[in-house]
């Protein structure tokens, strides 16, 4: 098991990874340090250091859900959300009375 220290927010972190990772544990590491300055430059101010990872956690969630999103054909999330409507209209079909969400 390999050890890698991040430098993250300004602080310091060792990280255990699989031998042969290290490279793409820091090029991840490198990523959420870049994220927490953007997060640390859009709030301003001197924010602890739980709320800058989480403010950087949340800006790399919302890239990975528009880099999913993008990735889809327009016409796929249009099948899906029929479908999803036709199940629940079968599951509130199915449910007895009283009991459909």
């Amino acid at each position: 098991m390999a050890e890698v220290t991040l430098s993250i927010a300004g602080h310091s972190y060792t990280v255990a990874c699989r031998d042969g990772e290290e490279d793409r544990l820091r090029k991840l590491g490198a990523m959420v340090d870049a994220k927490t300055a953007d997060a640390q430059q859009a709030v301003g101010g001197n924010l602890g250091e739980a709320r800058i990872l989480l403010f950087a956690a949340l800006l790399l969630a919302d890239e990975a859900d528009e880099l999913r999103t993008a990735a889809m054909p327009a016409d796929a999330v249009e099948n899906l959300e029929k479908l999803a409507d036709r199940l629940t209209a079968i599951g509130n079909h199915l449910a007895p009375d009283g009991q459909a969400s």
